[in-house]
């Protein structure tokens, strides 16, 4: 059996919505790297977040990449947060907040701080940000960061998609959520981008590369990948970029996709 670069989204695919994982599912992640597969978490949360995920399925090597591609580190036990920062690009958002602000009555900014948490405008609805969440003047937002996040507790993901298109973004990389969520990245930086790095590490061919993902910001990776699958809950322009469709994360569709690697 050829070795497999196999990148997973976290919320949505190898989780559920209210945080957990499938018995299917953990054994099916398991199953993969047993047989010596190599296997990817690839997802918008910081680094910081994406910690309980690697606790939870019991990795104890690999790799990680993280923010949507902006971070990537290595799982490493031995250190003092559990891995070692590999890659961070990052970008100067002050163009970015100055289209942002008073772009939506209630919307509200967090910049990342690596390894850390966030610097926000205003307070972001409970459990939502991960890490140390410190509330600042507007203009201490202003800082180098690997991420703008742009969030809306009354909109909607439909809205904020209008929104994205109007703001005239240039320079950057951006993707909309399910709910009222604008995460905005450094121009040429995605998830894709990341994994590219970690398949020519490994010296992978791209027809041995697979991506699973549910959410907008999936949608390069799918792309990217030799066999691009889309979780079946899916909004409709991720299941088009996508080479296969399984069900959704409630009727374990990574799980069917895994062990159909094996």
């Amino acid at each position: 059996m050829r070795k497999l670069l196999i990148g997973l989204d976290v919320d949505g695919t190898i989780v559920h919505y209210d945080g957990h994982a499938s018995e299917r599912v953990t054994s099916a992640i398991k199953a993969v790297l047993d047989a010596g597969h190599e296997v990817v978490i690839a997802t918008g949360r910081s680094v910081t977040g994406t910690v309980p995920i690697v606790d939870l399925l019991g990795l104890t090597s690999g790799f990680l990449v993280c923010s949507n591609g902006a971070v990537t580190a290595q799982i490493a036990p031995e250190e003092p947060h559990g891995y070692r920062l590999l890659d961070c690009v990052t970008f100067d958002p002050r163009p970015v907040l100055d289209r942002l602000r008073g772009a939506w009555p209630d919307g509200v900014v967090a910049t990342e701080v690596i390894g850390e948490g966030y610097l926000v405008s205003d307070h972001f609805p409970d459990g939502e940000l991960l890490g140390d969440v410190k509330v600042v003047p507007w203009e201490e937002l202003a800082q180098p960061t690997t991420r703008i996040t742009f969030r809306s507790p009354s909109g909607t993901a439909e809205e904020f998609v209008k929104l994205a298109d109007g703001l005239g973004l240039h320079g950057v990389n951006y993707g909309v959520g399910y709910s009222a969520w604008l995460d905005i990245n450094p121009e040429g930086v995605s998830k894709a981008s990341a994994l590219e790095k970690i398949r020519e590490h490994h010296d992978i061919d791209v027809a041995d590369t697979v991506a699973v993902g549910d959410h907008r910001n999936d949608i390069e990776m799918l792309g990217w990948a030799g066999r691009g699958v889309a979780m079946g809950q899916a909004p409709d322009d991720v299941k088009a970029i996508a080479d296969v469709v399984t069900d959704t994360v409630e009727e374990d569709g990574l799980a069917q996709v895994l062990e159909g690697l094996l």
